[in-house]
């Protein structure tokens, strides 16, 4: 009887933490509010990608590390102005990424406004890209394992690497 109970219980907390738990797709689709369709980090990792990818972290995130050859825009201090003497032309190939997708969505939704024809949204966001084994580098273009895990909140979704706050 007590075996029995003991299974019960065991069951009982097995099946409230599997649905407490929210999956990353599920979190993405919550957000995912818009038409920017998203491209893989196994995608964006292949050879010869010519899109231009953009951070769209906070400075110190982007800091801490980044994917290589990204360039910063931000989120808060994003100028649309200054990032379009970027980007030459409309029809460039655009990866905005941040922590998961969502700031990201939001600087995406931006650019395709402005007439940006061929923007995605890294699905996963960085987070993603280092749970999958790619490289991100400090400010000084050194690999590193520290990457900003933006708040104990999503650094749930980082399975990989150190995870930084600052």
């Amino acid at each position: 009887m007590k075996h029995n109970l003991s299974i019960i219980c065991l069951f009982f907390v097995a099946a409230y933490t599997g649905f407490a738990q929210e999956s990353l797709d599920g979190l993405l689709k919550k957000h995912h509010t818009s038409k920017i369709p998203y491209i893989s980090v196994e995608e964006l990792a292949m050879p010869n990608t010519q899109a231009l990818i953009l951070d769209a972290r906070e400075f110190q995130e982007y800091q801490v590390s980044h994917i290589k050859n990204a360039v910063f825009v931000g989120y808060n201090t994003f100028n649309l102005e200054q990032t379009a003497l970027l980007i030459n032309n409309k029809q460039q190939p655009i990866v905005v990424y941040c922590s998961l997708g969502i700031r990201s969505e939001t600087i995406s939704n931006r650019l395709l406004k402005a007439g940006y024809t061929n923007v995605y949204n890294l699905y996963g966001g960085i987070f993603e890209w280092v749970n999958n084994g790619f490289d991100v580098y400090d400010s000084k273009g050194n690999k590193t394992n520290n990457i900003h895990a933006f708040s104990p909140e999503w650094s749930k979704w980082l399975k990989k690497g150190n995870k930084v706050f600052n």
